[in-house]
């Protein structure tokens, strides 16, 4: 079996400094709008651009989305000292192991940053690759889950889950013919998650355990 793990929300616990960070990117276009966990969980989809488009009840502007754009990547690496892997992050990847599962990291974040991070906190040995996006933002996590799977070289007649965190996870394995599970890292509510017949764990330990049982 072949994991793929992504990153922010799942392995790596977050969600506090996001909230954070688009509060910055709205008061960038002097929106007067702000949320918590509970608002974010309400409107968070992908595009990206299309949640701040129901943020802000109307449509963005190509400007106003460059400084959101802009304004939240400053402020999210401004705050990610405040942030960590999630708490069985390390005992879920050795666990992983154990059970002899290769393992890797896949996320919309960008690659130059995601390595080295992945790297500093100590959970690079446990994957056969790290990959975050090369291009603009804006890209879909189905691209480049697909061309993941090339570059590892797994194909369908394999066990390959994708665990995540949010509705784009599943979409994106779907579309690949992986399996899915879920993590509940707090990018939605978990009815939601449920909802969709996609197993959800409250522990990546656990989620590694449904994995298993797809």
């Amino acid at each position: 079996m072949h994991l793929i793990w992504d990153w922010n929300g799942t392995l790596f616990d977050d969600h506090h400094i996001v909230i954070d960070a688009v509060n910055a990117s709205l008061d960038a276009v002097g929106s007067g709008v702000a949320i918590d966990g509970d608002g974010y969980r309400d409107h968070y989809q992908r595009p990206v651009r299309v949640f701040y488009d129901v943020l802000l009840d109307r449509p963005v502007t190509d400007i106003e989305w460059q400084k959101i754009d802009a304004r939240f990547q400053e402020a999210y690496l401004d705050l990610i000292h405040q942030a960590g892997p999630t708490a069985d992050a390390h005992d879920a990847a050795d666990y992983a192991r154990q059970r002899l599962a290769t393992q890797s990291i896949l996320s919309m974040w960008t690659h130059k940053l995601l390595v080295p991070t992945v790297a500093s906190h100590g959970l690079s040995g446990f994957m056969v690759a790290v990959r975050g996006s090369e291009l603009p933002s804006g890209e879909q996590k189905a691209d480049l889950l697909e061309r993941h799977l090339v570059e590892l070289r797994l194909n369908v007649d394999q066990k390959v889950v994708l665990i995540g965190d949010t509705f784009d996870d599943a979409t994106s394995a779907a579309s690949s013919g992986i399996g899915c599970v879920f993590y509940n890292g707090g990018s939605h509510h978990r009815s939601e998650l449920v909802a969709t017949g996609v197993p959800v764990a409250d522990t990546l330990v656990e989620a590694i355990d449904l994995a298993q049982e797809l």
